[in-house]
């Protein structure tokens, strides 16, 4: 049986275009996302890239929820250094009263930006202190049972106080969280989409390291991938192209919006250039629908992933929404296969 598919989106921003246009596009995406099947929607948190208008999933889950009537909406994810968790745990509450049983909170260890803008997040924290552990056991004991007698938040109750905090997945990019996850009783999801590490290893170790829970009896894997479906591989590769200039750009310290096809097609890439597009095209799954099924269905068996997460960037909307389409097509989205 084929995994489950779902839907990450970071809101790409085209050349010529505008981060307005890019948040109507998403609505847009999520509906269709809806309609077609997918099992969840997930916006992810970005700063400072011209490229991506995503910098607030709390804000855009409540407008995907109230725009969308089936699909699991949630955050892929909240990078908690960069807010307090008293307000990642409120928010979130709000967020499942309002949507019950449909809102998913996803937590990331990153900052998700370059190291200045991590700063001017984080403020009187240092950008480089690797304090996550600390935040992330206030998360719990904010969400839980609350902090023990004497603690200095002992007494500062998360509101609404009659609402679960909806389940909680952490996101890795090379294995730190699978284990933590797993041993929790999270779920666990490995951004494969820009991470060149194996996701094999990390995301067999959090099913090794599983101990149910409330919210997850059985473990649950989502494997996020960097995919590009079109009617033949020619047009794929055509659309693709635009990330793969994009990447090189934000690496070399050039980011900007998405360029078009034909802009990066005529590109002069140096030898160095050429180095990092073929670093990202490897973590790519660029194809017809037969193919990139295939590949997708392989990442999955090889990870044992329950759940392929699917993030689209392309430079033309229209086709973006036809690539999903055409995935929803391949793997039988709808009809119960």
């Amino acid at each position: 049986m084929p995994p489950a598919l779902s839907v990450l989106d970071l809101s790409p921003v085209s050349a010529g275009s505008g981060s307005s246009r890019a948040l109507r596009n998403t609505l847009e995406l999520a509906r269709l996302a809806d309609r077609l099947g997918y099992a969840r929607y997930w916006l992810a948190e970005h700063h400072n890239l011209p490229s991506v208008a995503s910098p607030a999933p709390e804000v855009m889950i409540g407008h995907v929820a109230n725009a969308t009537a089936r699909i699991r909406v949630g955050a892929g994810g909240i990078m908690l250094p960069n807010h307090a968790p008293l307000k990642v745990v409120e928010t979130f509450r709000l967020l499942e009263a309002l949507h019950p049983g449909r809102i998913d909170l996803g937590i990331g260890r990153a900052p998700g930006t370059d190291p200045v803008t991590a700063a001017a997040l984080r403020r009187g924290r240092g950008a480089e202190a690797d304090d996550f552990p600390e935040l992330f056991g206030e998360l719990l004991a904010f969400a839980g049972e609350g902090f023990p007698e004497g603690h200095p938040f002992a007494s500062v109750k998360a509101v609404p106080d009659d609402v679960e905090l909806p389940p909680v997945w952490l996101l890795g990019s090379s294995g730190y969280s699978a284990k933590a996850a797993g041993e929790m009783g999270l779920g666990y999801a490995f951004a494969s989409h820009f991470s060149p590490v194996d996701p094999a290893p990390p995301m067999l170790a959090y099913r090794e390291h599983f101990r149910p829970s409330k919210n997850f009896p059985e473990p649950h894997a989502i494997l996020a991938a960097s995919v590009v479906c079109a009617e033949t591989e020619e047009r794929a590769g055509e659309l693709a192209s635009s990330m793969g200039l994009a990447w090189v750009r934000m690496r070399t310290g050039r980011p900007g919006p998405l360029p078009s096809p034909e802009e990066a097609l005529s590109y002069p890439y140096s030898p160095a250039e050429r180095r990092l597009l073929e670093s990202y095209r490897s973590m790519q799954v660029v194809g017809d629908p037969e193919s990139v099924r295939e590949r997708l269905v392989e990442m999955a068996r090889k990870t044992a992933a329950d759940e392929v997460m699917v993030t689209t960037m392309v430079y033309d909307h229209e086709a973006r929404l036809r690539s999903y389409e055409l995935l929803a097509e391949a793997f039988g989205l709808g009809r119960g296969s």
